[in-house]
């Protein structure tokens, strides 16, 4: 969440940043909140200093043998005085710990500025739009054809946009994920398998709750999600700890089933393994100091996109513009492959930089090796990749005049078959 005192400090200049967002975003109701409880603090300041000056009569007046009755009334009803200031700057402290909780993170200043994706800005492309000299066809056709994905009995067992991966789906799908792991290994990421259920503080930690709750999954009766992304759980691995500068910076890799309630309009989007409720995903993390954020979220991202190149899949970069960045990312990168169906690019990945924000949510701070102080992490996290949406390019853009659909060479060592 943002800090209070960089709101006391510059509120006009937090005001602009947030309505590059929405111009409806405002702290007001937050400045005014956090001027009514300091002014609370200050009279329970002083009325504590004059009761305990109160108290140091009553011992001295009781040593001379003087009746104290009338000053020990005052010092009970000074009691009671500061006791009735505590319980409203209690509830002015949580009002305003709510109120930020569903403030987002203020952009950065080199975020594009738009009202939503169509603002958002190309920055680079890497290989070619596929193209094809017979009628190509779409993965979800494929993949019923292939019997690699087995739509229909997904729906059965759950319901629409839930899958059952079949036969050599489920093994292409399984070599995917086997390869993105040993190769962010290479790329110096420690492999993590966590919970892929988060209790509330942790889903809090990153932002998810409390403005997200109607989109998880909740387990009934019990403080339990179900985790909508690695993320999670993986940044929340330090949350209310403190490192030294020197585990800094800490790379996180790690493998888990996503649960989602996606949205998403009626048509290509609701086939096929593009917006599903439950897919798999190999999500980055890091934890690094402040002034290495920049430089860790663009090699993240360059991590990513090494994963597209070995896969030899045609992809961009795209810059999200502040309409429509992540609630708790300052920066965000989205990575888009070619996928021949929709004859554009998808997102397949979003490496995002999220400064303090998530940090000073679950506590993660750092002690600065030259000053001593406590200071709070940056976050950064990427897909390296959404494993359906890789699976879905791969058949798209590597099927075959004859049908068949060939195995991209870096997987055929997991799958066992170069060709489907």
């Amino acid at each position: 969440m943002l800090d209070i005192k960089q709101i006391r400090e510059n509120p006009e200049k937090i005001n602009e940043l947030l309505k590059r967002r929405n111009p409806n975003l405002s702290i007001d109701e937050v400045i005014k909140i956090d001027e009514d409880r300091r002014k609370i603090q200050t009279s329970a300041d002083e009325l504590r200093a004059k009761r305990k000056k109160e108290s140091t009569n009553i011992g001295e007046l009781k040593k001379k043998g003087e009746n104290t009755d009338a000053i020990q009334a005052d010092v009970k009803k000074l009691g009671d005085e500061i006791k009735e200031l505590e319980e409203k700057q209690l509830k002015l402290d949580e009002k305003q710990r709510d109120l930020l909780l569903h403030i987002p993170n203020i952009p950065d200043e080199t975020t594009p500025i738009g009202a939503s994706d169509a603002d958002n800005v190309e920055v680079s492309r890497w290989g070619e739009p596929t193209k094809f000299d017979f009628k190509f066809k779409a993965h979800w056709d494929l993949c019923e054809e292939k019997n690699l994905v087995d739509f229909e009995r997904g729906v059965k067992l759950s319901q629409s946009r839930f899958t059952l991966y079949r036969g050599k789906g489920a093994k292409l799908e399984r070599a995917v994920i086997n390869f993105f792991l040993d190769e962010h290994e290479k790329q110096g990421y420690e492999e993590i398998l966590p919970p892929f259920m988060a209790n509330s503080a942790t889903m809090t930690g990153t932002g998810q709750l409390p403005k997200f709750k109607e989109d998880m999954y909740k387990c009934e009766n019990e403080d339990l999600y179900l985790i909508p992304t690695a993320e999670v759980p993986v940044t929340n691995i330090y949350s209310g700890e403190i490192l030294s500068e020197e585990d800094l910076p800490k790379y996180f890799n790690a493998y888990t089933p996503c649960f989602r309630r996606e949205a998403g309009s009626a048509g290509k989007d609701t086939r096929g393994l593009i917006r599903v409720h439950q897919f798999n995903k190999v999500e980055m993390v890091k934890l690094c100091t402040p002034q290495s954020s920049k430089a860790e979220h663009e090699k993240l991202t360059e991590d990513a996109e090494e994963m597209l190149k070995k896969l030899n899949l045609p992809f961009r970069r795209v810059a999200l513009s502040t309409g429509d960045i992540g609630f708790s990312a300052n920066k965000c990168w989205d990575l888009e492959v070619w996928l021949p169906s929709y004859n554009t690019y998808k997102e397949i990945s979003s490496c995002s930089n999220y400064g303090d924000y998530q940090a000073r949510r679950a506590n993660i701070r750092y002690r600065d090796k030259e000053t001593g102080k406590l200071q709070f992490v940056h976050t950064i996290n990427g897909s390296g990749l959404a494993v359906g949406r890789t699976v879905a390019a791969i058949i798209e853009n590597y099927q075959q005049a004859d049908g068949s659909i060939i195995v991209p060479e870096v997987l055929r060592k997991y799958t066992g078959f170069d060709k489907i």
